[in-house]
């Protein structure tokens, strides 16, 4: 089976390790996404991984934690360096060659990022996990996970959510609420359907980087996706 994705960026929200866990990461479900990225890596698919640190440390909030937003932006990398490490052992645990790049430098655990060895990396096989965000303040994961798409020349970024898509409004609150299939970039604009943040969801459109949305907790659905198969969302010009 020949996929329809030579290479993408697996956008990992923090609170999706969490499972079923108030706070950190359950490796139930760590062992799972290991499981299916093994898959895509077996079918030829060049993977990268950016993960967001919401299930260890969120501190957009400076008037209720008391700590200045750079300082908490700062305290999240490090957060999402964690997750790395948590999926790299999961990943190497089933047999898949990894490597951790970090925008902050921490020789001892992660290389620092560089674009050409990351190429490299995934040109070679390789399962690349990019931590600690853009390496700046005042940018998310997400615009951290479209910037480095961008730049390894991703064909697509897979943002692997709770929920099955993109829809009118949102699923758990809301029973009416109905799927996109397929929306453009423009449409989520108007409608104002929060797919990622502005920063990053610009970044993507002006890039013409599509974006699909799927349910990330759904064994083989990143298979179904990378394959083709009518999975999820799809966000393109």
């Amino acid at each position: 089976m020949v996929p329809k994705y030579k290479r993408i960026l697996l956008k990992l929200s923090g609170e999706a390790l969490m499972g079923d866990k108030s706070f950190g990461f359950d490796t139930g479900v760590i062992a799972q996404y290991a499981k299916d990225i093994k898959s895509i890596v077996e079918l030829g698919v060049q993977v990268a991984i950016v993960i967001g640190g919401g299930n260890i440390y969120r501190g957009m909030n400076e008037a209720e934690t008391g700590i200045e937003r750079a300082h908490g932006d700062y305290m999240g990398m490090l957060a999402t360096v964690i997750n790395g490490m948590a999926m790299q052992a999961g990943l190497e645990k089933i047999g898949v060659y990894t490597r951790l790049q970090s925008a902050i430098k921490m020789e001892q655990i992660a290389e620092p990022y560089i674009r050409r060895r990351a190429i490299r990396h995934v040109e070679k096989g390789r399962v690349v996990i990019f931590g600690a965000g853009t390496g700046n303040p005042y940018f998310t994961t997400d615009t951290a996970g479209s910037l480095r798409a961008i730049e390894i020349n991703a064909e697509v970024i897979l943002k692997g959510t709770r929920v099955d898509g993109i829809y009118t409004a949102d699923p758990e609150k809301d029973a009416s609420a109905e799927k996109f299939d397929t929306i453009t970039f423009q449409e989520c604009i108007t409608r104002n359907l929060k797919v990622m943040d502005m920063t990053a969801f610009t970044l993507c459109m002006e890039n013409q980087l599509p974006i699909i949305v799927f349910d990330m907790n759904k064994p083989g659905n990143l298979m179904r996706v990378v394959r083709g198969e009518k999975v999820g969302t799809l966000v393109k010009d």
